[in-house]
């Protein structure tokens, strides 16, 4: 295909990867492999739960089961590699390679943000509007917002590789990162990038910080609204709240601060990177599981299901 073919002579790129030392990179293997396995059997657990659960026929749990779907997702883009990687001393990745990570990181990462927003808007209507929720809250709603967010992460990552297609490579290839980073690529780059970078700036950090600020005051009405509810109501609502802004701000903090600032790269970059890409997908069912009544009693009822 035309689209893999790279800008120039440069075919591939070489990733320095977290660490050169052998002793961490065995010690590493074993930790990430381990929250790789973790983070996508509690995530398709979660799926699993909530499709064979008739209690949790929710809107709200309708978006969990995507937002479990995106995470186990997301974190196969990149943590299967980073692992392999790190049982080699060379790590490198093909031009049509890195286009490929590039496109699936923005895509399942923007879909993510539009299912946050779902969620919020979906606590909103049950807490601060709960005699219109049946109402408003229909299943041709909540599947309308789930085609938005494939098609709002398409466009997205469409608009990330067409910005990363314009670049030319004249010189070194080599990247300090474990990943293919769209920054890292910008700073490699031999031709002139700094109007592509306010571009970036504005696609993906704006958008990130404007979001995040939404969803932020869209909970603090959630929170006002909640001086009319009795002491039960208002439990179950801050559980549930306390759970969706712990994954907002886990999910938005690594963005904001990412992409909204001139185009360099840091040796942190690769940790929050981490932690985002990483860390953040196996946090997410945690969170959800822990603070929620309902997906844990559907949980030990679906075990003893498969049990008997």
């Amino acid at each position: 295909m035309d689209v893999l073919r790279p800008p120039n002579n440069v075919t591939e790129f070489v990733l320095l990867g977290l660490t050169q030392n052998p002793h961490v990179q065995k010690i590493l293997f074993i930790v990430f492999l381990f929250i790789f396995l973790f983070t996508v059997l509690s995530n398709l657990l979660i799926v699993i739960t909530v499709s064979l659960s008739p209690t949790l026929s929710a809107p709200m749990y309708f978006f969990l089961t995507y937002l479990a779907l995106l995470d186990a997702s997301f974190t196969s883009v990149t943590t299967p590699k980073l692992i392999t990687d790190l049982l080699f001393q060379r790590r490198s990745i093909a031009w049509g390679g890195c286009l490929i990570q590039n496109f699936l990181e923005h895509f399942l990462a923007a879909s993510e943000v539009i299912v946050l927003m779902a969620m919020a808007y979906d606590r909103y209507v049950a807490i601060c509007k709960p005699l219109h929720y049946t109402a408003v809250m229909r299943q041709g709603l909540c599947q309308l917002l789930v085609v938005v967010a494939w098609v709002g992460g398409v466009l997205h990552a469409s608009v990330q590789i067409l910005l990363t297609m314009d670049l030319t490579f004249c010189g070194p290839n080599v990247i300090d990162h474990f990943r293919c980073d769209f920054f890292s690529l910008l700073e490699l780059a031999c031709s002139d990038t700094y109007r592509l970078g306010v571009v970036v700036a504005a696609n993906s950090g704006g958008m990130c910080l404007l979001i995040f600020s939404l969803l932020l005051i869209s909970y603090i009405a959630i929170l006002s609204s909640m001086k009319s509810h009795g002491s039960e109501g208002r439990r179950r609502a801050l559980s549930t709240c306390g759970a969706h802004v712990t994954v907002v701000v886990l999910f938005f903090l690594p963005c904001v601060f990412t992409y909204t600032r001139p185009v360099a790269t840091y040796p942190v970059d690769k940790w929050v990177t981490v932690f985002s890409a990483i860390l953040s997908p196996m946090l997410n069912p945690i969170i959800y599981t822990v603070r929620n009544t309902e997906v844990k009693k559907a949980m030990r009822n679906l075990m003893k299901r498969r049990v008997v």
